[in-house]
């Protein structure tokens, strides 16, 4: 035959590639359902348990065994969990906390580090999930209309503004979705308006290391550390309303900062890894 033969080196590099990624694939299938299989059987026992002690107890005096129940909850699932405060940063001040959205662990990750009592803004066709609206209500989240009425946005600036006066801090992603490449998404202006409506100051909290634990298109958990870094507050009270697009634009990149660092090191450290004599692609 006329064709050109196969070059046998191209040949075994790409055969123990693929053997190297089914092999992979395979052990972070096994890790991840194990990791699944552990954090369920600790976290529908005791969530029942909370929940019921929930109708009974003002969920501010159970904020302590809530929060351990989140520890142990990312610790099953393969997390290490690492705060890093900015020296503006004070917890005794009610704020806005606006995070970056990643995965269903989120809620676990952020209670289980951000030291101070607060709440969430959520979706109002949350609340009607049965159990879990029904938990949300009871743990004070705030209901974001999923329609423009304004009757509806009405309510939940005057539910806002109530919890914000007794002092409970609110969490807010302003992406309102979760991120599909790791990277920080554009903001929705409402939580910004709100702000200097209110007075209140706003903490930028990112969450680095997330996207690598546990991606929205993907069920599989790679173990490892998830890092909290709680910035420097940023007052609101001498802002106008000409002010939220720069603020909004000083908020995320203060979040994207350290997101953006941590994905641009791994795809380096991949990029590195892959050219290295003897790598995936083989000696030269």
């Amino acid at each position: 035959m006329n064709g050109e033969r196969e070059d046998p080196m191209t040949s075994a590099v790409a055969e123990r590639k693929s053997v190297s990624d089914d092999s992979s694939r395979a052990w972070a299938i096994l890790r991840s359902t194990y990791h699944w299989l552990l954090s369920a059987a600790y976290f529908f026992p005791v969530c029942c348990f909370l929940v019921l002690l929930g109708i009974f107890v003002d969920p501010r005096r159970n904020d302590g065994p809530q929060r351990g129940f989140c520890r142990i909850i990312m610790k099953l699932a393969g997390a290490r969990l690492v705060v890093r405060r900015a020296p503006g940063f004070d917890p005794n001040r009610t704020c806005f906390l606006l995070i970056n959205h990643v995965n269903l662990f989120d809620p676990f990750v952020l209670y289980a580090t951000i030291p101070q009592f607060f709440r969430g803004l959520e979706l109002e066709s949350h609340f009607r999930i049965p159990v879990y609206g029904w938990m949300m209500k009871r743990f004070g989240n705030i209901p974001v209309p999923d329609t423009n009425r304004p009757s509806d946005l009405k309510r939940m600036w005057r539910m806002t503004r109530s919890a914000l006066d007794s002092g409970v801090s609110l969490a807010v992603f302003p992406e309102g979705q979760r991120t599909l490449t790791g990277r920080v998404g554009s903001f929705k202006d409402g939580v910004f308006r709100m702000a200097l409506q209110f007075g209140t100051p706003i903490v930028p909290v990112s969450v680095v290391g997330a996207y690598s634990f546990n991606k929205k298109t993907s069920w599989l958990l790679r173990p490892g550390t998830i890092t909290v870094y709680l910035h420097d507050m940023i007052e609101t009270t001498d802002l106008r309303k000409d002010d939220v697009p720069a603020l909004r634009e000083r908020v995320h990149a203060i979040m994207a900062r350290p997101i953006d660092e941590d994905l641009d090191k791994d795809r380096d450290e991949d990029l590195q890894t892959a050219e290295k004599p003897g790598g995936i692609y083989g000696a030269r």
